[in-house]
């Protein structure tokens, strides 16, 4: 009786807040035909890419429009999974649109939205294709080498290591690495370092002509102009506690 006693008072379990590593699905439109053919094209070559990672829906840029589009959310999440992918949540939607997620059986984010970015010159007309991070292998020794220009709308993800890219990262592209990310060109897109919390990370670069940059999290826009020293100038960017330093090289 007494080791029953002792077995009640003993917690069983435990409530404890945790910070999991999410890719965004960021939906263009709410044609789930478009969708399902932009998904095929882009993940044709690698079927099993994702590995069942847990995914959110951003619904941000479906807000635009003068009615929220309706979206089919259980034909969404059986196609986002038939891509090795398991969508757990959305964000950024409507009212209406976070009813139909919820009785769909997805929950309700609440994550803040991916700041805007800062307008750019003119490009190709936007394809309706969702926004996808694409993660790339390191190899053994901890570091990706990207020797070509990363277009608008590209984007890199060096999971576990870093990234070294020797061309021009335009507006609308992202390279994303879990350790540093060195730019030896001009880095106008976005850059994040330390994508899975790693505080020590840096980013480098030769112009620094970015979008936005982001360590561990914390990230600041071009909305904010950089200081005359380091705009468009060599810069390396760290974290001191929860501040973004930036400093030229």
């Amino acid at each position: 009786m007494a080791d029953a006693s002792a077995a009640r008072t003993r917690a069983v379990f435990e409530f404890k807040s945790a910070t999991l590593p999410l890719i965004a699905v960021i939906l263009k439109t709410a044609d789930l035909a478009v969708l399902t053919e932009a998904l095929d094209a882009q993940l044709a070559d690698s079927p099993d890419f994702f590995e069942q990672e847990p995914v959110v829906i951003d619904l941000s840029q479906l807000q635009d429009e003068e009615a929220a589009p309706t979206l089919d959310f259980a034909a969404l999440r059986t196609l986002l999974a038939r891509h090795q992918t398991q969508p757990i949540a959305v964000r950024g939607g409507s009212d209406g649109q976070n009813a139909a997620a919820r009785a769909a059986g997805l929950s309700i984010a609440a994550m803040p939205v991916a700041p805007p970015a800062r307008s750019s010159p003119p490009a190709e007309a936007p394809s309706p294709a969702p926004q996808i991070v694409r993660e790339v292998p390191v190899p053994a020794n901890g570091t990706l080498i990207i020797d070509k220009p990363l277009r608008s709308g590209q984007q890199v993800y060096a999971r576990g290591g870093d990234v070294i890219v020797t061309a021009v990262v335009s507006y609308g592209a992202e390279v994303i690495a879990d350790g540093n990310v060195h730019v030896y060109a001009p880095l106008r897109g976005k850059a994040i370092a330390g994508a899975r919390g790693n505080t020590e990370a840096r980013i480098f670069t030769t112009c620094l002509e970015a979008q936005l940059v982001a360590v561990a999290g914390i990230y600041r826009t071009a909305e904010v102009p950089f200081p005359p020293d380091v705009a468009g100038k060599a810069a390396q960017i760290s974290l001191d506690d929860k501040k973004l330093v930036i400093e030229p090289i």
